[in-house]
């Protein structure tokens, strides 16, 4: 290959590069019906990076979005710098769907689709032990604790800040926070509330099936 040969096709992998770098940093939406309400799923391009439900739970209290302008509202703007979110069909969000489409049909939906988690060195720890519970089980924040701790050889490990960062779960379903429970099985600390929590779990026992779809 010629010198000119090669230095053609470094620029062409420069250029490539560049466009991937690009792409992974804009995020791309998507949404999907589930039994449960609306789901929004956001991803870099390649992996999920965000799923959660659009509705607020059931008797949270709900504020006037829309000023008297017609204008948007500062949550519904994006931060000065941050590309405005391009609703795309990637492969990734047609993929979680498939994942969520078997969930909700009362199957174990098997591996999960390429996740990339954003959050602290800690809250990624905790996260990665989420993954760990069993389809159809339940397990309590202390005993989280209790594995973080054995697992990064600490003698001990708040509870309440395993707690914490359960309450920041990116990723509702997949990342099952929902199959964390108080230390006697109470339903607590659902960020989408109770009632999903409750119903997630039924559905995990009884396999009765909901129904959701790709939205287009």
């Amino acid at each position: 290959m010629s010198g000119k040969d090669q230095s053609g096709r470094k620029d062409r992998e420069r250029r490539n590069g560049g466009r991937r770098e690009r792409e992974m940093e804009q995020e791309f939406v998507w949404e999907y019906a589930s039994p449960l309400g609306p789901m929004r799923l956001t991803g870099d391009g390649e992996a999920l990076t965000g799923l959660r439900f659009l509705e607020p739970p059931a008797g949270a209290p709900t504020a006037e979005k829309r000023p008297p302008s017609g204008g948007a509202t500062a949550e519904e703007r994006p931060p000065s710098g941050v590309p405005t979110a391009e609703k795309r069909p990637l492969p990734v969000f047609v993929e979680t769907a498939q994942w969520l489409d078997r969930y909700f049909d009362g199957r174990e939906p098997g591996a999960a689709p390429p996740l990339r988690l954003r959050g602290t060195p800690f809250q990624r720890a905790v996260w990665a032990l989420l993954l760990r519970i069993p389809y159809g089980s339940t397990t309590s924040y202390g005993e989280l604790a209790r594995q973080l701790a054995a697992r990064e050889g600490f003698s001990r490990v708040s509870a309440r800040a395993v707690g914490g960062a359960v309450g920041r779960n990116p990723i509702a379903v997949i990342l099952p926070c929902h199959r964390v429970v108080g230390a006697k099985g109470a339903l607590t600390g659902y960020a989408w509330g109770l009632e999903r929590k409750a119903a997630l779990l039924e559905l995990e026992r009884n396999g009765k099936k909901l129904e959701g779809e790709l939205r287009k």
